[in-house]
């Protein structure tokens, strides 16, 4: 008898000893200490309710994410679980690291609950779901109301030539200038918004599979985001400036014009008076139509990870309806859900904006062509460092846009080849 209660209690203690010692590790790639905070609440519900069960987390910095990534999976030390950025997505899952979640998603009661945009993204490669989104992150312009009556303007552009005459308009006042523009790490959006406005269209691709930006249409959107910045209707400085610099420079006054996603409203918001800024749909070019870009951020399971129905657990908790709601309050994304777009967050006057060129026909949406193998490099080295160039005049925009046709021409042959 004691034996086998000696025996019993050792048994007790391994087994509880194997439950705390079972330890997920989750990695973000979009950190800031609101987002980490945030992120750290979630999966303190997720461990209450997996008792014995601990989440490690790694926090990234977007500017250094993409590097720091790659070095850790190239030495093999994959998470269970990772924030998954659009232009990731091809590289890993092409490359067979992630899990599909298809299985996952077909047991799931909350799938039929997720709206077609959210779905779509899900299955951007290989029509499989390597992530599960917790938002999406739609372009629409910030416009500062203050500086706009002092430079007699009455609403936000319409057009691309009303864009650029408010701009001239703002930069002729003292100590401002017209566009924020994002000339480093992540301004590849606004080069795509206004290329495709001014070709008419957001194809990519010809028939044959080679890339339209050496199209006449394409290097004419080039050369007008080239001439903005060179007359001075962008501040100098402004061809280095990431995230935090554009949306400094709109909160601030300097700069009264901004393309962004929603999650600028935050910092945005939290700094001016909601009558002192708006939110419209992007300027329409000369085919009447605008094209802003749709970018989008999930989580998604390793396949190396040995715990992957406590990995979907855990993104249950994280994205499910309730955590995403939480969770997209604090970083500022679109809904993947269909009733969330009916919560109190989202009725706000300024997210009406990202709702009406939703609605707008002639706001045609653009997803990336992050399935490429290659994006990743193409959207976060090559176009900043071409783009910088052109803007300074070192390069001209016809041999940017042919520089960036014959990579995305490359990258889709290879895509065709299977490689």
């Amino acid at each position: 008898m004691l034996i086998r209660l000696l025996l019993g209690c050792a048994c007790t203690l391994l087994c509880a000893r194997a439950g705390a010692d079972t330890t997920l590790r989750l990695v973000e790639v979009l950190s800031s200490p609101e987002r980490t905070e945030t992120l750290q609440g979630l999966v303190g519900t997720f461990e209450k309710q997996n008792p014995g069960v601990h989440v490690e987390i790694t926090s990234l910095a977007w500017s250094s994410a993409f590097e720091k990534f790659a070095t850790m999976v190239s030495a093999g030390d994959t998470p269970d679980v990772v924030e998954m950025p659009d232009r990731w997505l091809s590289l890993y899952a092409g490359n067979g690291k992630l899990e599909s979640l298809e299985a996952y998603l077909a047991q799931w009661g909350e799938t039929a609950g997720l709206n077609d945009r959210a779905l779509q993204v899900a299955r951007a490669v290989d029509n499989t779901a390597y992530l599960l989104p917790y938002g999406l992150y739609l372009r629409a312009l910030f416009y500062n109301k203050t500086v706009f009556r002092e430079a007699g303007i009455a609403g936000p552009p319409k057009t691309l030539e009303e864009f650029h005459a408010a701009a001239q308009k703002i930069a002729a006042l003292p100590g401002k200038s017209g566009y924020c523009l994002r000339g480093g790490p992540g301004g590849l959006n606004a080069w795509i918004i206004f290329g495709a406005a001014m070709a008419g269209n957001n194809t990519f691709f010809n028939a044959d599979g080679t890339s339209t930006f050496a199209d006449p249409g394409w290097v004419k959107g080039t050369a007008w985001l080239v001439d903005l910045y060179q007359h001075g209707l962008a501040p100098k400085d402004s061809v280095n400036w990431g995230f935090n610099e554009v949306v400094a420079g709109f909160y601030s006054g300097s700069c009264a014009m901004v393309d962004q996603d929603p999650d600028a409203l935050i910092a945005i918001a939290a700094r001016m008076k909601p009558d002192q800024f708006g939110v419209a749909p992007m300027p329409k070019g000369p085919s009447g139509k605008a094209f802003p870009t749709l970018g989008y951020v999930g989580w998604s399971i390793f396949k190396s990870s040995a715990h992957k129905d406590l990995d979907w657990k855990l993104i249950q908790v994280l994205d499910g309806p309730a955590g995403n709601l939480i969770w997209n309050q604090r970083v500022g994304a679109l809904p993947v859900y269909k009733a969330a777009e009916k919560a109190p967050y989202y009725s706000s006057d300024q997210l009406k904006g990202w709702f009406a060129e939703l609605a707008d026909k002639d706001e045609v949406p653009t997803l990336m062509p992050t399935q490429l193998p290659g994006f990743a490099f193409f959207a976060d080295s090559l176009a900043v460092r071409t783009s910088q160039q052109a803007l300074l005049g070192q390069l001209s925009p016809d041999n940017m846009n042919k520089q960036w046709a014959a990579y995305l021409t490359k990258a889709k042959q290879k895509q065709a080849r299977g490689k």
